[in-house]
């Protein structure tokens, strides 16, 4: 255990190295602030402009980033994938305007040490451990002519390499399998390359927008902005319990998306891989393209972003290869700027529905709420999600196949930050939850399960727009 701990604080510590070597060599800028619920967008006038100008005329200005997918819309809109955020979402990254190519960094690293089902010693999922979930995402954008908008992203993840091919406890988490078993009350890792995508948008005009988005992997449109990238769980280090219901699909391997923007509406379509990565976490998986979904987004304002979506996923799962699932998802989600220096509130309520035929339907809903007060934070999380007899794996307690599980977990954590050096930031957190379940699961897994965790973590700072 001691050579374990040692092995994260150093992998750390390079990390951190890395980061501030990076922030230091490239002068990354954080733009004075403004109120981003205000935030008018820039149409690169200035740079169309510059371009009728004479070579000598005046020096050549640097593109400001916009949207990832649009030349008309803020980049504090950018979710997952091609997904969308509230306008007014602030921004953990480091930036570096050039005079063509834009790029942005973020990321996030835990060092926390988790207990669950803390106060039922010998029941299941009851562990501790040190674990480290981690990503650091990347993207670059450049303006192609004076309608083109072309981004190039990547994701990446040492999950396997911190937390080894189970992942990491976390109760009544279930999907994905480890070793041709299934991962039950464990959070499998997240693969190497997690995403590798090139999207290139052409505005018609300031209202309208057609964009293409291709990952190998990507992330289809269907459901929320994935769980690491909300706001609303921004300090939280767990993955959410009904990930398999709502947004697991920001891993896959082989997704093209089309789309239409117009005005405050964007419709969606992909064709995807439905297969969910497999146990190796080094390689890229087969693409098949068997799957399709589609997903309506609208931003009414710059506080409120609402995703509707459905998708037709053929063998998710690699244990249950005859198995097709049709996905609904739908999700709300708020942000607002406090007004004040570093002071902000998100929040997102997110419902998954997972349909495999013959009455077999599990539903999952999620609320979820951060609110960040300079260098403190407090956050929420509810959860409420059915899990199947195979999804627990609960042959023996003589469940019926057909029997439902619901399962309701109530989190509350609060987060301090600690320091902060070349705008990267240093802060501690802890966390409970307590698990709501009924007598029949209570043989397996005792009387009101209790979890907890303390942690250490790395992330870039605000960046003031």
């Amino acid at each position: 255990m001691f050579l374990k701990q040692t092995i994260f604080f150093v992998a750390g510590s390079l990390l951190v190295t890395t980061v501030s070597a990076f922030a230091q060599h490239n002068h990354m800028d954080m733009p004075a602030k403004k109120d981003t619920a205000k935030h008018e967008m820039h149409d690169h006038a200035a740079h169309d402009m510059d371009s009728k100008q004479k070579p000598d005329s005046m020096p050549q200005m640097k593109m400001h980033m916009s949207h990832a997918f649009s030349l008309s819309l803020p980049m504090n809109r950018n979710g997952s994938g091609t997904g969308w955020q509230p306008d007014a979402t602030p921004m953990y990254a480091y930036m570096k305007h050039g005079s063509k190519w834009n790029y942005m960094l973020h990321g996030s690293l835990f060092l926390r040490y988790t207990s669950q089902n803390l106060n039922n010693d010998g029941k299941r999922g009851a562990s501790a451990k040190v674990s480290a979930p981690n990503y650091v995402m990347g993207m670059a954008q450049r303006q192609v002519g004076k309608n083109g908008l072309l981004t190039v992203r990547s994701m990446i993840s040492l999950d396997r390499i911190f937390d080894g091919g189970s992942g990491y406890p976390l109760l009544f988490q279930s999907g994905e399998t480890w070793k041709g078993k299934p991962l039950i009350d464990r959070q499998h890792p997240h693969d190497l390359i997690s995403e590798l995508a090139v999207g290139y948008t052409h505005r018609i005009n300031k209202k309208m927008d057609v964009s293409i988005y291709a990952g190998y992997p990507g992330e289809p449109a269907l459901g929320p902005t994935a769980f690491m990238h909300r706001m609303s769980a921004f300090n939280n280090p767990d993955a959410v319990l009904g990930h398999h219901w709502q947004d697991a699909t920001h891993i896959t391997f082989g997704v093209v998306t089309a789309g239409v923007r117009y005005g405050k509406f964007k419709a969606e379509a992909s064709g995807f891989t439905g297969r969910e990565p497999n146990e190796n976490r080094f390689n890229f998986d087969k693409p098949r393209f068997d799957s399709y979904s589609y997903r309506l987004l609208f931003n009414p304002s710059a506080n409120w972003a609402i995703q509707a979506s459905r998708g037709f996923i053929k063998s998710p799962e690699l244990n249950h290869a005859d198995e097709n699932v049709n996905r609904t998802t739908a999700s709300v989600r708020h942000s607002k700027n406090l007004n004040s220096e570093n002071h902000w509130i998100s929040s997102s309520i997110v419902y998954g529905l997972n349909d495999s035929g013959e009455g077999h339907k599990e539903s999952s809903l999620l609320a979820e709420s951060n609110l960040q007060l300079n260098k403190w934070s407090v956050y929420g999380r509810y959860e409420w999600v059915e899990k199947s007899q195979e999804e627990l794996d609960l042959t023996l307690i003589n469940a019926s196949h057909d029997q439902k599980f619901p399962v309701s977990a109530f989190t509350l954590g609060l987060n301090r930050q600690l320091f902060s050096f070349s705008k990267t930031l240093l802060q501690a957190g802890i966390q409970a939850s307590v698990f709501s379940i009924g007598d029949d699961l209570r043989a397996a897994y005792g009387k009101i399960p209790v979890s907890g965790q303390v942690y250490l973590r790395l992330t870039p700072g605000l960046m003031r727009m």
